[in-house]
């Protein structure tokens, strides 16, 4: 199973779309947002291409009611760290990486997904430890998502 991976979009419907239409063309059907939705109506591209999510908050998230709303039929979003299993990997997803480091450490997960850096990290093994970097490009100038292989633990940070 392929998933997508984004984290800080911040608002960015031009570079959303464009992200999430490539991850469909690739046959993804899931995407993973590490946090920094930041304003409810980033809900409205995943409806758009029928894509599915999940999410945590991030710390510019902010009527987090009205996301819950929004995004209420197309995915949902967890307070962080939130973990999840997909196709038997064990997965925690957080934004800030206050703990990350523990977490990874901690033998207890197959992938480690954080954001809130606005810098990819891609760090193999086990666990992988990922982080696509920023979706928005507000900060860098770059916007980068990652592409997942759940079955081989392979990602590839990829540039818009």
């Amino acid at each position: 199973m392929w998933i997508g991976v984004i984290s800080d979009s911040h608002d960015n419907l031009v570079h959303l779309r464009k992200c999430l239409t490539s991850l469909r063309e690739r046959g993804v059907t899931l995407v993973l947002h590490a946090g920094d939705f930041v304003s409810p109506f980033t809900a409205e591209p995943f409806r758009e291409v029928g894509m599915g999510m999940i999410g945590v908050f991030g710390n510019n998230d902010g009527d987090k009611l009205y996301l819950l709303e929004r995004f209420r039929g197309v995915g949902e979003i967890n307070p962080g760290p939130h973990e999840l299993m997909l196709v038997g990997r064990r997965i925690v997803l957080m934004h800030e990486p206050r703990a990350m480091e523990a977490l990874a450490a901690s033998g207890r997960y197959d992938l480690v997904i954080y954001g809130h850096t606005h810098r990819p990290e891609l760090r193999e093994g086990q666990p992988l430890v990922l982080n696509p970097g920023e979706l928005g490009g507000w900060l860098s100038g770059r916007a980068t998502y990652a592409l997942v292989d759940l079955e081989t633990l392979r990602a590839e940070i990829l540039t818009l």
